[in-house]
């Protein structure tokens, strides 16, 4: 009894200070705009796709001409107006978490500005059919929008940017895949490195929020539709491995073949190359993609969503050689520096790894090879793999392949850690040497 003056007194402040309600409604306001503009980009990204396609089968030869002009121009473009938009998205925001980067120069890696560009120049990136996905990108343009809140916050407000970062990163990919759950697991996974921001309930209320309004926008369908899978069984086991393993390794060297490229410090010829003529450089990416797209008869350009929805659905006649291409078309489209994404990539790699794994072992049930394959390089690649678990398992049809996605994913990424760094941990410190040269200083010379 002792003890309810003290609650009294806690409800009494919580209900009387106007400046909690204003910044909690002023947060939940942002995330949902935040979630608004990832589906307004959604939309976006899927149009200009779809006008590359068109424009290609109109004419078999225009990626020839269009790829390679595009692919220079949005480098340039980038280069010039908009240097933090380049790449994924994802180690900017993790850049503009880290304890050195001060609330002055955080605007470099994550602000409104830059999710315009972000969403121009990754649209752009599609309709010129390069190998990028949207996903990456979604979570620098949510969080950007939910950045925008500090501004209006009260002065002493318990919210702060690091919370609204984590927010809004976390809230992107929620909208982006249409499923909440896997933002809170992209928060907690690759963004939230302290408990507070992990345990922060407004936070995870403005996650689901956004991914709530992708819902009411596209409904409550998954990312690829729903796969149907049978019942697991032992003979699972073999094919399964197999998928896990290669997977792994698969998604492990292609990591390290990113960091090493976009680190920018190897002394091979096409490094040096690409210090010396950045546009150049992107231009010869561009026609290698152009040419790697019409060997496969369309199937390597733009995100892969279609060829791996067509797997699924065993419609699709994808070459033998897809996984090969598609790895490199997506490598060289990251090298090239422009801005983009490689979650759906990953995924059509992935999916594409299954089924062959799946053709090559005589497994009668390719779909649940394909889910495997997709969590794992996801998992591989990304190093993140709760978050890749949650997003392919949204998509199975029952709770059959639970366990065992898990399990893939787990696999694929501890044998992905033993070939690479994280991914977007090395990314995000090679973010963080965008700093001036003043506060990189600073930072050292601190005990």
């Amino acid at each position: 009894m002792r003890h309810a003056p003290r609650i009294t007194v806690s409800v009494r402040r919580a209900v009387s200070d106007w400046r909690i309600w204003l910044a909690r409604g002023l947060v939940v306001t942002f995330a949902a705009a935040a979630g608004l503009t990832v589906v307004g980009y959604t939309w976006l990204t899927e149009r200009a796709l779809e006008g590359f396609f068109v424009a290609s089968s109109m004419w078999w030869w225009s990626p020839l001409l269009w790829t390679p002009l595009c692919t220079g121009l949005i480098v340039w473009l980038t280069r010039r107006c908009a240097p933090g938009a380049a790449g994924s998205g994802i180690p900017q925001v993790m850049a503009a978490l880290d304890a050195s980067v001060t609330a002055r120069d955080r605007g470099l890696f994550v602000s409104l500005r830059l999710a315009v560009a972000k969403m121009a120049l990754t649209a752009w990136g599609l309709l010129a059919g390069l190998s990028l996905g949207r996903e990456g990108p979604s979570v620098q343009i949510a969080a950007g929008v939910l950045l925008a809140a500090k501004r209006w916050l009260p002065r002493r407000s318990a919210i702060n940017e690091q919370s609204l970062l984590v927010a809004g990163g976390a809230a992107g990919i929620a909208a982006a895949f249409n499923t909440p759950l896997a933002g809170v697991m992209f928060a907690i996974e690759e963004l939230s490195r302290s408990p507070e921001q992990r345990s922060n309930g407004l936070v995870i209320t403005a996650i689901v929020l956004a991914g709530l309004v992708a819902i009411s926008v596209y409904g409550n369908g998954t990312y690829f539709g729903v796969m149907h899978v049978p019942e697991v069984g032992l003979a699972l086991l073999g094919p399964g491995m197999l998928v896990a393993l290669s997977s792994g390794v698969a998604g492990g060297l292609f990591a390290r073949l990113l960091i090493v490229s976009l680190s920018g410090g190897s002394s091979d010829r096409f490094s040096r190359w690409k210090r010396a003529r950045p546009v150049g450089f992107a231009v010869v990416c561009g026609v290698v993609i152009a040419v790697m797209g019409l060997v496969t008869q369309g199937a390597t350009f733009g995100s892969g969503y279609a060829h791996t929805k067509a797997l699924l659905e065993g419609s699709d006649n994808a070459p033998a050689v897809f996984v090969l291409f598609k790895f490199l078309a997506t490598w060289l489209t990251a090298w090239s520096g422009v801005p983009g994404g490689i979650f759906a990539p990953s995924l059509a790699i992935g999916a594409s790894l299954g089924n062959d794994i799946a053709v090559l072992t005589h497994y009668p049930h390719a779909a649940t090879l394909i889910a495997l394959g997709m969590a794992g390089f996801l998992a591989a690649a990304t190093q993140a793999p709760l978050t890749a678990f949650i997003i392919v398992m949204e998509m199975v049809d029952g709770h059959a392949m639970v366990l065992s996605l898990m399990a893939c994913a787990l696999i694929a990424s501890g044998v992905s850690r033993l070939l690479s760094r994280p991914l977007y941990r090395a990314l995000a410190d090679m973010q963080l040497g965008r700093l001036p040269i003043a506060t990189r200083v600073a930072d050292k010379a601190e005990p």
